[in-house]
């Protein structure tokens, strides 16, 4: 172990939040130990501004509880505290154990940790944890920072080592692998050569991972002000076929580029937005990933004589649901993804009346943004989206000017036909008897 003293580390209490403070002084008062852990300590260090604090303590769950009226024990793989202030949650760890397979507290299943309450001390618990990054203390009895691991050379020369054996530690859990890969994109490390090794062996276990939870990381890798880093990175390391297997096949067949490029556009709008302070949804992210296969399906589709509107709407859905079993996304999401490519298609269809009612359409913004972000990745689409965004800003005279002057054809979506022209029915002329036909018995001249 080394400990650096306050005055040889940059972490401000100043830089810690109340809620994070208040759990820590609270556990040292009544007698724990009590120290800022993790991702924190790591940003902190490196000159950011954490949004979470976690603790560690050698408290028990249930003896954190006791000192907070706002704590609640959630968790059944991992037992923790949550203490609540407001807005912000301050998660609190027991110290960890090394423990043994088959003891009622810890349970490992073809070598997948399901289940591990085993408790130990903070030199056990530093050895438990992925990275050597993530392996340091901020002690609030003394201000000082321990190092168990080797972490603060980490830091230094900007590496992510994995924390025991890579193989045993993936097995244990595969998603770590995609810590690893978001780690690096976020902090703009290189992954150590050790750890990055099993990737080509064992990224296939990421199959294995529940699809709910491989939902909730890839949040964290793509709508974190760093998604772009993190795709380059996934398609580098050759994980991106175990998370995005259509994906990753629409880019082998990505001969010009296109969908390349419109994948890390999308992606860096994205990064700008977040950073912005902007609101992303998770909707238009996974709109964008998936693209490729559901275009590819589509013009399959039409090429064998399917309607244009419906062979969009069967690729959706048959996309969507073999993505569902690697990557749970909600439904609330996946219907906005099926609306927004299923309305590519009328952004060719420049008619009055369809462009009137298209551009009432509830979904329309978010399929004129996608549509945008393609003309970006595509210049033949750029005159098809400028006529689409003067179209929103024109009164309805200019806009019945607009749609009655010749527009250029514009491929908008692969694979759809140009709309068909409307014929003008001749009106049928009246027969020549009575009253109303204007002849001799009508009473006018002939």
């Amino acid at each position: 172990m080394r400990v650096f003293a306050r005055e040889q580390h940059g972490i401000s209490r100043r830089n810690i939040s109340n809620g994070a403070l208040r759990v820590l002084y609270r556990l040292n008062e009544a007698g724990y130990e009590a120290f800022l852990v993790g991702g924190a300590v790591r940003d902190l260090l490196l000159g950011g501004h954490p949004k979470d604090f976690d603790v560690a303590t050698n408290a028990t769950p249930e003896q954190v509880r006791g000192l907070f009226r706002n704590c609640r024990l959630i968790g059944r793989r991992f037992r923790l505290a949550h203490v609540v202030f407001g807005q912000e949650i301050v998660e609190v760890a027991t110290f960890r154990g090394i423990g043994e397979e088959g003891n009622a507290d810890r349970h490992v299943v073809d070598g997948r940790i399901v289940r591990d309450n085993v408790y130990g001390s903070i030199e056990e618990d530093a050895i438990r944890r992925d990275f050597r990054v993530n392996a340091l203390y901020y002690n609030i009895a003394d201000f000082s920072v321990r190092d168990y691991v080797g972490g603060m050379e980490d830091l230094d020369r900007r590496v992510l080592h994995l924390i025991g054996d890579p193989e045993q530690r993936y097995r244990e859990d595969p998603v770590r692998m995609l810590r690893a890969v978001r780690l690096a994109a976020k902090l703009g490390f290189t992954i150590d050569e050790t750890a990055e090794q099993p990737f080509a062996t064992l990224g296939e276990l990421l199959c294995e991972a529940a699809p709910a939870r491989l939902f909730d990381e890839s949040l964290k890798l793509f709508l974190a002000g760093h998604g772009l880093a993190s795709f380059r990175e996934l398609d580098r390391c050759g994980l991106l076929r175990f998370v995005y297997p259509a994906t990753a096949h629409a880019l082998r067949r990505d001969a010009d580029g296109s969908f390349r490029a419109l994948v890390e556009h999308g992606l860096a709008n994205t990064d700008d937005r977040v950073r912005s302070g902007k609101s992303v949804t998770p909707a238009f992210l996974f709109a964008l990933l998936l693209w490729g296969g559901v275009r590819d399906r589509a013009e399959r589709a039409i090429a064998g004589g399917a309607e244009v509107l419906h062979a969009w709407a069967d690729a959706g859905d048959a996309v969507i649901a073999e993505q569902a079993q690697r990557v749970a996304v909600p439904r609330r999401f996946s219907l906005v993804m099926e609306e927004i490519w299923a309305l590519q298609p009328r952004f060719e269809q420049r008619m009055k009346k369809r462009v009137m009612r298209f551009l009432s359409h509830p979904r329309f913004r978010a399929a004129y943004d996608f549509l945008v972000l393609r003309a970006e990745a595509d210049p033949a689409l750029a005159e098809l989206a400028q006529w689409w965004a003067d179209a929103q800003s024109a009164d309805p005279e200019t806009l019945g000017d607009m749609i009655t002057q010749p527009v250029a054809a514009a491929p908008a979506t692969p694979g759809a036909k140009p709309a068909a022209k409307r014929r003008r029915r001749r009106r049928r002329r009246k027969s020549s008897g009575g009253s109303d036909s204007g002849g001799p018995d009508s009473g006018e001249p002939t």
